[in-house]
């Protein structure tokens, strides 16, 4: 495990270090016009001024890592989590609303293939509707859902939760049927010959087999219900949450506050799917599965 760990760690860091590299430089070509003029008014200026004011402007047009490194410190560690100032505080709430979403669309991702399982007819008429929901760009069904769920009295975390629903249920139902319909034809002639029924083959066959299917899409699934909590916020005037967040940044040109949102963002989706891959692997280990 030591070698595994350390034949992953060092492309990883090399990875890391190349993206820093050249977010650095992009930060100059990005920020060099405005601070340029800045410092010319200013009176003479060496390239090394230049280069040093792009990397610490107060509105970057791309900030760099080490000033979104210190927006994440002083909103998380400088100011209390329960503060509307705190990222944890807009995280929580984003969060909130992506696992309810997400379980609602595991649970009706699951339900939706058994059905087309065990359905002919689910299988031919529903399985398209489903292909072509995911068409629906979401940033375009979002306010939708949004109105019409707020004029039934709907409010608050649902619809966000609903949106998250709508992106994470396909690919748990692409990968539970996929899973469902894995065994193979002799295991599944083996169960008929002891006489077993469909509700016994699905829990004793199908479903132990379509448990690594089913993993990959939650994993899938959790990243896209954050996606849709985030834009679920947008719509609505929110002023709590991620979302919220980019929009306060988005309407104060506020660049460094997006984007240590956006890092934000990205830093849950990958606790996220680490979780799932955790379930994932004592699901597999309890039924016996090498590690």
């Amino acid at each position: 495990m030591k070698r595994r760990a350390a034949g992953r760690t060092l492309p990883v860091l090399t990875v890391c270090a190349a993206i820093l590299v050249l977010w650095y430089l992009a930060a100059i070509g990005m920020n060099w016009a405005t601070e340029t003029d800045k410092l010319v008014r200013a009176g003479d200026y060496s390239v090394t001024d230049a280069i040093a004011a792009t990397w610490s402007a107060r509105r970057p047009v791309l900030p760099a890592p080490h000033q979104i490194v210190a927006e994440l410190w002083k909103t998380t560690v400088d100011v209390k989590p329960t503060s509307p100032r705190s990222l944890l505080f807009h995280a929580w709430v984003t969060l909130s609303s992506t696992l309810l979403g997400f379980v609602f669309g595991s649970i009706l991702g699951i339900l939706i293939a058994v059905g087309i399982l065990f359905s002919r007819t689910l299988d031919k008429a529903l399985m398209p509707w489903v292909v072509i929901s995911q068409t629906i760009p979401i940033l375009a069904i979002a306010p939708m859902i949004i109105v019409v769920l707020n004029s039934i009295g709907v409010q608050g975390l649902l619809p966000k939760a609903f949106i998250s629903t709508y992106l994470s249920f396909f690919p748990v139902t692409v990968g539970m049927v996929k899973g469902l319909r894995a065994p193979d034809r002799m295991l599944t002639d083996l169960m008929h010959t002891y006489s077993a029924s469909p509700l016994q083959t699905l829990m004793k066959l199908r479903f132990p087999a379509s448990l690594p299917f089913l993993f990959t899409g939650m994993k899938v699934g959790v990243a896209a219900a954050l996606v849709g909590a985030i834009v679920g916020e947008l719509p609505t005037g929110a002023v709590a949450g991620l979302g919220a967040r980019l929009l306060a940044g988005s309407y104060y040109g506020q660049t460094i506050q997006i984007w240590s949102a956006l890092v934000m963002a990205s830093l849950m989706a990958a606790v996220l799917v680490w979780l799932v891959g955790l379930c994932e692997k004592a699901a597999l280990k309890r039924q016996g599965a090498r590690p």
